[in-house]
């Protein structure tokens, strides 16, 4: 497909709809042709993956349908990495390579969709440049670094018309209907109090920053593309493949690798939108005694943040929400017997959703749901085997790319940038709190003053804390010069 047609609706496949329409040629049916289940290379969608390993091999398996479409480029800046991108290759032998992904872009004008499977801060520039040329795109969770990158991607997908998903593939687990279905029907009231958890981290996180060291670096990495828009430093030994999560230049810490998984169940459920403020409180570790480590380039190990958020259609109250990480978990609510567990069958990640009438707990995706109410017993949600990987998260927003932009399938995807995009944003702004946290400026008797640990209020249509100037610098990033948006 040619990029002039960013929205598949007058593009190769319509127009081979219309021409055999027009015809008085006796057309033979494809599966005469081609045998059950064969799709012509003019119905195929060309896909392309920005990062080809872990993650991002996964995400590109399963959005080609079992071979019903086609790879035609692959871009990583490791193609020889032990995460993956190797077997990529393997997989896709006649795919197009590329260490750039603008090169990959502006060259291979077929391509049709892309997967985004970066470190977190390559997420928005990378996505932003594939809509902008018309490409429909799929982006690993969090959708962006920062809030501004989130929102410049809602508000440009709708205006490129091109079909987006992100990542958060439990959005499309069924059993997050049933969980919808309890909330509809009133079985636990309005809800005022949301409790959501995980144990990450469980990479490397609350430390000191490693020193760089350029002799350690793979030959065959390319570290300057890896670094992206953040700003220029020699090789970080470990920072690639995976331990990036922890620092706040590349990554987004447990709130990103987590938060679009499990804030989701409450956020689509109650139909929650922009938070009106939020406020933390951080774990503090001591190296040293009485002095508290001050590590600010980096997440810290441990931490608790609070939300709260307008009445909605969904839910007639104010919602207060907490999360915690770093393995600190809630406590058992009244209406919960202590011999359920909370959250997943081992407690490591979970959401409460506490009503005036009940409590509905639930894991990461919304799974494991379960009802509690004053002397019911507990109701578990039927059982629904899904017979393709991750949902179908992938395979729906291939589908919706296919059929075009504001099609029924379109409409029907579950986690497009018009939901992702703000439900990113909430995730974000426990990010702000927490780097807020840290701010500090010497005080009078030679100590610190932590000015920024207060309750910020969030003015969420125009992207700023108003009571706080120095925490809007979080809002958005620095870029390095040739990767601004």
């Amino acid at each position: 497909m040619s990029d002039t047609k960013p929205n598949n609706d007058s593009g190769r496949r319509d127009f081979i709809k219309k021409g055999l329409a027009a015809s008085t040629l006796f057309i033979v049916p494809r599966n005469v042709l081609g045998g059950i289940g064969y799709t012509a290379p003019s119905d195929q969608l060309n896909l392309a993956a920005i990062g080809a390993g872990g993650k991002g091999r996964s995400d590109l398996i399963n959005s080609t349908v079992n071979g019903r479409e086609r790879v035609a480029a692959l871009c990583d800046v490791h193609f020889s990495g032990q995460h993956g991108p190797a077997q990529t290759v393997k997989d896709f032998p006649e795919a197009k390579r590329y260490e750039d992904f603008r090169e990959m872009l502006d060259k291979e004008k077929d391509i049709d969709a892309v997967t985004i499977s970066t470190p977190d801060h390559v997420h928005g520039i990378a996505a932003s440049y594939a809509m902008e040329r018309g490409k429909h795109v799929y982006v690993q969770k969090p959708l962006t670094h920062n809030i501004k990158e989130a929102r410049h991607l809602t508000e440009l997908a709708r205006k490129k018309r091109v079909v987006t998903q992100m990542g958060n593939q439990g959005a499309s687990n069924p059993d997050l209907k049933t969980v919808q279905r309890w909330l509809a029907e009133g079985q636990i009231g309005a809800v005022s109090q949301v409790k959501v958890w995980t144990n990450r981290p469980v990479w490397p996180q609350g430390i000191e920053m490693p020193a760089p060291d350029p002799t350690k670096k793979p030959s065959d990495l390319n570290w300057d593309l890896w670094l992206g828009p953040a700003q220029q430093t020699p090789y970080i030994p470990e920072m690639h493949p995976f331990n990036w999560r922890g620092w706040w230049d590349y990554g987004t810490g447990a709130l990103g690798d987590m938060g679009c998984h499990i804030i989701d169940v409450p956020f689509r459920t109650l139909g929650l939108h922009y938070p009106t403020d939020v406020e933390c409180s951080v774990g503090t570790i001591y190296s040293r005694m009485w002095t508290p480590d001050y590590r600010p380039k980096g997440c810290p190990a441990s931490s608790s943040v609070t939300l709260h958020f307008e009445a909605t259609e969904k839910n007639a109250s104010p919602v207060e929400m907490t999360w915690t990480d770093g393995g600190i978990r809630p406590t058992h609510p009244d209406l919960v017997p202590a011999s359920e567990s909370l959250g997943d069958p081992t407690g490591a990640n979970g959401v409460l959703l506490i009503g005036d009438k009940g409590v509905i707990s639930t894991g990461v995706y919304g799974l494991y749901p379960k009802l509690f109410r004053k002397n019911e017993p507990v109701q578990h949600a039927p059982e629904v085997v899904v017979d393709e990987p991750e949902y179908g998260h992938q395979r729906s927003w291939v589908d919706a790319c296919k059929a075009g932009f504001n099609s029924p399938e379109h409409q029907a995807l579950t986690s497009s940038f018009d939901y992702a995009g703000p439900m990113t944003e909430t995730v974000l702004m426990g990010n702000i709190a927490i780097r807020s946290y840290l701010l500090r400026k010497e005080s009078e008797n030679g100590g610190h003053d932590y000015y920024g640990r207060k309750k910020l209020l969030w003015d969420g249509e125009n992207m700023r804390i108003t009571n706080l100037e120095e925490a809007n610098q979080f809002v958005g990033r620095a870029y390095r010069d040739g990767w601004s948006l």
